[in-house]
């Protein structure tokens, strides 16, 4: 019988330990003004509702103040319908029992290896998957997911449960190819499954799976052509190429690589040239580390690795899209040096106590509002120290999510030297 199975009786307090944290959170955004409530989650609505009464999708607009157009693929507009069908209450509450569910199962899935440590007593692994999951709840991305009522847990939940299921009964590659599909910035994963599926060292499960996504995500963008042709032409042929659509790509909450660019105002040739150069430079050293991981067998690590490469490498990437961040924090409390068998030596006995730390000390940088404290020392007017330091500040999150390619990379390779591992993949299938 499974550790599930033997503790079933006891997975209902780590329930209650959830819901208990959900309250403040769910009580405070779903309670605020209804002209801020859940704005993105208006969006969606507005783009089934589009659908549903023959309006052009990319023209409608949401109620003022926001004014907020539709910005997702246009199969995405076909399955906000059941939303639009909805009442705006029920909708509400709906989709953040969504968001919060589809935490518990990135959760589950990304400290699995951290849970599987706790043996006794009984009720040890359900509290700590409660606590666990209570706490990712409050890292700022999350809190914007709920506050916006936005869509990034459900793709990071999708991506990573494809990579790391054990047995998925669905054939892999499914829900990757789903969520590219649904919003573009997944489609990183595609190039993960096509550098592990091929060329020298390849596997044939990651093969498969590219092909099974790219087939996903193919058949998903041709489909509202038949259904909604107008639409979908309107989106791949003009509304995709107007960033502007996205809202200011100045903004502090932008923490890409352009953003953080774009926030220098150098002039515009110069931003383009060095956004392409640090881009290629950061999607080859987290590609080759993600690669390498899976090679070792660290599959969490590879999964954290490529999330972070859709934060980092697109030209925009909100605050809530850091939601891979819960993935990265995962696999540093999952490494092989937090384990009592990773080595006994005192060397590596210290390393391994100072990697305990990591995380923790990375959930809460992502829970404090560290690039509005930049915005507001920016203000201060201060010489020197606000256009220089409050820049910095305000990138936060951005250079955080650098950091944790270049931390995860060095787990990674600190973990091989130190278990003596060859190269070989984990099975997952």
């Amino acid at each position: 019988m499974s550790v599930v199975g033997r503790r079933w009786w006891m997975w209902p307090l780590a329930l209650s330990i959830i819901c208990v944290a959900a309250v403040p959170l769910v009580s405070y955004w779903l309670t605020n003004p209804s002209d801020q409530r859940l704005v993105d989650l208006d969006v969606y609505r507005t783009g089934g509702e589009s659908i549903l009464l023959g309006l052009p999708v990319y023209d409608v607009i949401t109620p003022a103040p926001q004014l907020l157009p539709f910005t997702y693929p246009p199969i995405a507009a076909l399955l906000a319908v059941p939303l639009a069908v909805m009442s705006w209450p029920t909708a509400q509450w709906v989709w953040t029992a969504g968001i919060l569910a589809c935490l518990t199962v990135t959760v589950w899935h990304g400290f699995r290896e951290l849970l599987a440590r706790v043996q006794r007593p009984v009720w040890a692994m359900p509290v700590l998957f409660g606590v666990l999951t209570a706490a990712c709840m409050y890292v700022m991305p999350m809190r914007d997911q709920v506050r916006f009522g936005q869509v990034d847990i459900l793709l990071v939940m999708l991506c990573l449960v494809d990579c790391v299921a054990r047995r998925p009964w669905w054939p892999r590659g499914l829900l990757i190819g789903l969520a590219t599909a649904v919003k573009l910035t997944p489609g990183v994963f595609l190039i993960f499954l096509l550098i592990t599926g091929f060329g020298r060292g390849a596997l044939p499960e990651q093969r498969r799976a590219f092909f099974m996504a790219a087939f996903t995500a193919g058949l998903l963008t041709v489909l509202p052509f038949l259904v909604i042709p107008h639409d979908a032409s309107g989106y791949w042929f003009s509304a995709l190429l107007d960033s502007e659509r996205l809202g200011s790509n100045t903004a502090t909450t932008n923490q890409s690589i352009r953003g953080m660019l774009l926030r220098l105002y150098l002039p515009g040739w110069l931003t383009s040239v060095l956004w392409l150069a640090l881009v290629a430079v950061v999607a080859w050293y987290g590609f080759r580390h993600a690669r390498r991981a899976l090679l070792q067998g660290d599959r969490m690590t590879a999964v954290a690795l490529t999330g972070l490469m859709a934060v980092l490498i697109s030209p925009v990437a909100w605050i809530h899209h850091l939601t891979w961040t819960v993935v990265a924090i995962a696999a540093l409390a999952g490494s092989r040096l937090a384990s009592p068998y990773a080595g006994e030596d005192p060397p590596v006995g210290r390393e391994r106590r100072a990697w305990l730390w990591v995380p923790a000390g990375l959930w809460l940088y992502y829970v404090l509002p560290i690039p509005w404290w930049g915005v507001s020392l920016r203000a201060a007017g201060i010489p020197v120290l606000s256009p220089v330091i409050g820049r910095v500040v305000q990138d936060a999150f951005g250079l955080g999510a650098i950091g944790l390619v270049w931390l995860l990379a060095r787990r990674s390779s600190a973990a091989r030297a130190t278990t003596g591992r060859t190269v070989t993949a984990e099975p997952v299938a």
